[in-house]
């Protein structure tokens, strides 16, 4: 399973790998979740997607986006501050320039139906977010999520420190976090077999040390 990294330049040439990502995120957000997102044609985009985010999309052998994550600055709009200010404890979020927002992160489940397929494609997501935060210059990633996904994250040694305390939001009780980004945390959720994740153009990421 190919974790290439999709930056704004590199948009227009990945176009079919955007309009599968867009639906899955429909798929999994508006349907499965149930959660108040903008659906057109199928395909689910919002504000965040015209701030020119990284986007993290986990490719099958076959070439389908089987997972996605959004990666965004927090020195930015975020969705934590904007859309679920409700899971904030403070309010404003404690934003800086060693803080990026993961959004939208999701695994299509029925072209990774088996469980240990899925967990194997759930934990290299996970590595390819922190490699990337990490050689990107940020050490902390926050995020807004579920509490059936917060135990997944601390099943796989990647805890998450609570920013406030968890609400319904759809069918879901939804928590905002904060998660680690660095060498400890790559190495401890990383699955045998990873490879560095390479940009969309062939070139590749190296972790900071």
């Amino acid at each position: 399973m190919g974790i290439p990294t999709v930056s704004p330049d590199q948009y227009e040439h990945n176009r079919s790998f955007l309009k599968q990502m867009y639906r899955l995120r429909a798929t999994v957000f508006g349907g499965d979740l149930e959660w108040d997102v903008y659906i057109t044609a199928g395909e689910e985009r919002y504000q965040h997607d015209d701030y020119k985010p990284t986007y993290l999309l986990a490719i099958t052998g076959c070439g389908l986006v089987a997972g996605r994550a959004r990666l965004l600055p927090t020195t930015g709009p975020t969705m934590l501050e904007q859309t679920f200010p409700q899971l904030l404890e403070t309010g404003p979020l404690a934003a800086h320039s060693g803080m990026d927002e993961s959004s939208r992160f999701c695994v299509d489940t029925s072209l990774v139906s088996r469980r240990d397929t899925s967990h194997v494609a759930t934990l290299t997501l996970f590595s390819g977010t922190i490699e990337w935060s990490m050689a990107s210059g940020y050490g902390e990633i926050v995020t807004a999520t579920d509490l059936r996904f917060e135990r997944i994250l601390k099943r796989a040694g990647w805890p998450m420190r609570r920013l406030g305390e968890p609400a319904a939001i759809g069918n879901t009780i939804a928590v905002a976090g904060s998660l680690p980004a660095g060498r400890a945390s790559f190495e401890q959720v990383c699955p045998s077999g990873y490879h560095s994740i390479p940009l969309i153009d062939g070139a590749s990421i190296r972790s900071a040390a």
